[in-house]
C-alpha cells in the first residue's frame, strides 16, 4: 500500500510508470524548486538504465525503483565518489536486516553471494570546482519471483528468503539511513565512510580472478583510493589501478 507523503521521511513522489525515474527526477528539478533528498518512485520503468548502458529488468510493482536528489554544493567533484560509498553504504546496510552474505562490488553494486541484487546509477552536475546536483537511481530485486532476461546473475530478496516485502517500507528505511550518512558527509566526518566502505567490499578477502585489456589475471583488493580507483595486487605482486568500466570482475 502507497504510504502517505506527507508522513514519509522525506518528500515523496510515486508514478506508476516512466522511461526512467533519473529522467523523470532531472526533468523535476529543472522545472521547480526542488526540496534536497525528494524521492522518485515508479512501479515500472519502461527503460530503467544502469552502469555500462546496460538496462534494468524488473516486472511491475514487484521491485523497487527510485530516484533521489541531493544538492552537495559543499563537495568538491574530485570527491564525488563519497556520493557513491554514500548510497551503497546505506542500502547494504538495509538488506543486512533481512539477509547475510551481502557485499558492494566496486563500484557500486550490491551482491548476495555472487549475485546482483541491486543497480545504482549516479549522475553528478558540476558547478565549478563542486557539485551542484546529484540524482541517485538505484533498482532493488525485492518481490520478483523469476528473472527472464539474459543479465548474468540478478536475484531478488524473495528468492533469497521466500519471503514478500512491502516495498514502500524497504524504501522508507533506505532514505533514513542516507539521510543519517548525507549528515554525516556534510560535517566532514568521512573517514568511517571510506573504512566502512572498504570493509563492506565484495570480494575484500582472498585472491579472485578478473579481467582488463590485456586479459584475465588472479589479484586480491588492496584498497580503493578516494576518487574511486580500486587498486589490486596480482599474483607477481604487482599493483594495478583501474576506475571504472577498467576492469570487470570474473564470476563463478
Amino acid at each position: 500500500m502507497m504510504p502517505s507523503p506527507d508522513l514519509f521521511p522525506v518528500p515523496l513522489i510515486h508514478i506508476s510508470e516512466t522511461n526512467s525515474t533519473n529522467n523523470y527526477l532531472q526533468t523535476f528539478c529543472a522545472r521547480e524548486s526542488t526540496e534536497e533528498l525528494t524521492t522518485v518512485v515508479a512501479d515500472f520503468q519502461t527503460s530503467g538504465r544502469g552502469q555500462r548502458g546496460n538496462s534494468w529488468e524488473s516486472e511491475p510493482a514487484k521491485n523497487l525503483l527510485f530516484s533521489f536528489v541531493l544538492f552537495p554544493e559543499f563537495l568538491e567533484a574530485r570527491r564525488q565518489f563519497l556520493i557513491s560509498q554514500i548510497v551503497s553504504l546505506a542500502i547494504k546496510e538495509e538488506l543486512d536486516t533481512y539477509t547475510n552474505d551481502v557485499s558492494i562490488k566496486w563500484p557500486n553494486d550490491i551482491y548476495w553471494k555472487e549475485k546482483k541484487i541491486c543497480g545504482i546509477l549516479i549522475e553528478n552536475d558540476l558547478m565549478g570546482r563542486n557539485i551542484s546536483q546529484s540524482i541517485a537511481g538505484i533498482g532493488i530485486n525485492i518481490n520478483q519471483e523469476a528473472f527472464r532476461s539474459p543479465a548474468p546473475n540478478p536475484v531478488s530478496l524473495y528468492q533469497i528468503t521466500g519471503k514478500q516485502y512491502d516495498i514502500f517500507e524497504v524504501l522508507k528505511n533506505i532514505m533514513l539511513r542516507i539521510q543519517s550518512y548525507y549528515s554525516q558527509l556534510q560535517k566532514g566526518d568521512t573517514s568511517s565512510i571510506v573504512t566502512q566502505y572498504e570493509k563492506s567490499l565484495f570480494r575484500k578477502e582472498g585472491i579472485h580472478r578478473y579481467k582488463d585489456v590485456n586479459g584475465e589475471f588472479l589479484a586480491r583488493i588492496v584498497c580503493v583510493e578516494p576518487e574511486g580507483r580500486l587498486i589490486l595486487e596480482d599474483e607477481r605482486q604487482i599493483k594495478r589501478g583501474y576506475m571504472f568500466k577498467e576492469v570487470e570482475y570474473l564470476l563463478k
